[in-house]
């Protein structure tokens, strides 16, 4: 069962990667230890820094032309900036995290991703 599970379509849904059906989160951005329906170990569980970065690189992108766009055509002081994309940025970003965690947890255990150990020359690691 666990190969027939899409890890994007699980991601994108916050199910568990290996069942696609019990959730992925035990809160907002938390995972939960174990998944509620097929019983998935999710306790090694680190996305890490990854979806943050996504979400911000796909944020930078989606807001800036905008924000150029005002600027240029209206010059607002920029405290109106502030007002303006200060709220749709923390809006969108806390929209699109949970998601981006999912996805990337849900890959990590599709391709059955470990922590990384680094080993010197001699085999031991540094």
């Amino acid at each position: 069962m666990a190969g027939k599970v899409s890890p994007i379509k699980a991601g994108l849904a916050c199910r568990c990667p290996a069942c696609g059906e019990g959730p992925v989160f035990k809160s907002f951005l938390e995972i939960a230890p174990r998944c509620t329906a097929c019983g998935a170990d999710f306790s090694k569980a680190d996305a890490g820094d990854g979806p943050a970065f996504f979400v911000m690189f796909i944020l930078a992108i989606i807001i800036m032309p905008p924000v150029l766009l005002v600027q240029i055509v209206f010059a607002p002081p920029v405290w109106v900036h502030a007002i303006l994309w200060t709220p749709l940025i923390v809006l969108l970003g806390a929209w699109l995290l949970r998601p981006f965690k999912s996805i990337m947890f849900a890959l990590q255990w599709k391709h059955n991703a470990a922590d990384v150990r680094w080993t010197g020359s001699d085999g031991h690691s540094s």
